[in-house]
């Protein structure tokens, strides 16, 4: 009799309702995983494309982003056929690139620091502080050993020394006692994720600046977000009016193929600086236009070919 008690008390207990779990091969993981706005459907793959084949009409490749661009290339053994004046201008470009790499050889730590030094200031003004501070202090060494106040004085001309010479020394500090040298050569050999962790480490170093140093100095596939990218992903429709920079961040690296993530980053960052409706920079140059003071801010930028990609025309005239 007891052992047919206990048997009708187990056959009334609850039984799990809970589902078997699924293998790594059966995941509902959306596509779009960690983007924080996967309603926003924009930019779709062929949009991305569109526009990056526009802005190279329109600018060209810009000359200043030339070696990374064959640096990319040259690690990923990509040749590019052309033909006439394209295959002409793609040579002179490879050659102009070769030239450069071959004056100075950039190391990771070089890219960062130049990264650093790029924040809040113009292109000409960072690149006057890094080469002072090269000449100022001829290794890394030498700037980790020095003053404050003197590595403050060899980077002045780029704005904010201060806070700058006190970032790069925290870098060095933090880098040589974490590793033993001043160098950052190790993170070729890691995964994008591992890079993103190792210089997050560093005191000053958010975001931008890593995929800055992802995208130029160790040739991955990632998306850097600007002010000039921002403004134009906004003002275009790929991400929502509401977004901040950070989210922006990740969803248009989910967005974007990896494939148009360099070329269309350094065409959207030229475009910035040159159209002052897409940029909403007063001081830009119209874009299509010269760069006259008298002209800058009179009729819209008619020749923008990203006035095709806005959600509606009324919308961007009202900016």
């Amino acid at each position: 009799m007891q052992t047919q008690r206990k048997r009708k008390l187990r056959d009334r207990r609850p039984r799990s309702t809970s589902l078997p779990s699924k293998s790594p091969t059966q995941s509902s993981k959306p596509i779009h995983d960690g983007d924080p706005y996967r309603a926003h459907h924009r930019p779709t793959p062929e949009e991305c494309r569109a526009v990056r084949d526009d802005l190279l009409a329109l600018h060209g490749f810009p000359r200043e982003f030339a070696r990374y661009r064959e640096q990319r290339q040259r690690k990923l053994g990509l040749v590019v056929e052309e033909e006439g004046e394209g295959r002409e201008q793609s040579e002179a470009e490879t050659a102009l690139a070769g030239e450069e790499e071959a004056e100075e050889e950039e190391s990771v730590l070089d890219g960062l620091v130049k990264t650093v030094l790029s924040q809040n200031t113009t292109d000409v003004n960072s690149q006057r502080a890094f080469a002072s501070l090269k000449s100022a202090f001829p290794s890394w060494e030498d700037v980790l050993a020095a003053e404050s106040t003197c590595i403050e004085d060899a980077i002045r001309c780029g704005g904010l020394a201060p806070t700058k010479a006190a970032c790069i020394k925290s870098i060095l500090t933090c880098l040589l006692e974490k590793r033993g040298k001043l160098c950052l050569e190790y993170l070729r050999d890691l995964s994008v994720g591992d890079i993103k962790a190792e210089l997050s480490l560093f005191k000053g170093i958010g975001p931008k600046t890593v995929a800055c140093v992802l995208m130029f100095h160790l040739q991955q596939d990632d998306f850097p977000v600007d002010t000039h990218v921002f403004e134009i992903a906004k003002t275009i429709g790929w991400i929502p009016t509401t977004a901040d920079r950070n989210k922006a961040y990740l969803h248009l690296n989910q967005r974007i193929p990896s494939e148009l993530k360099f070329d269309l980053n350094c065409l959207l960052f030229t475009h910035g600086k040159m159209c002052h409706r897409c940029g909403k920079r007063k001081d830009s140059q119209q874009c299509g236009k010269r760069k006259d003071s008298q002209h800058r801010e009179e009729s819209p930028c008619k020749a923008c070919p990203l006035l095709n990609y806005c959600p509606s025309m009324t919308q961007v005239g009202s900016l």
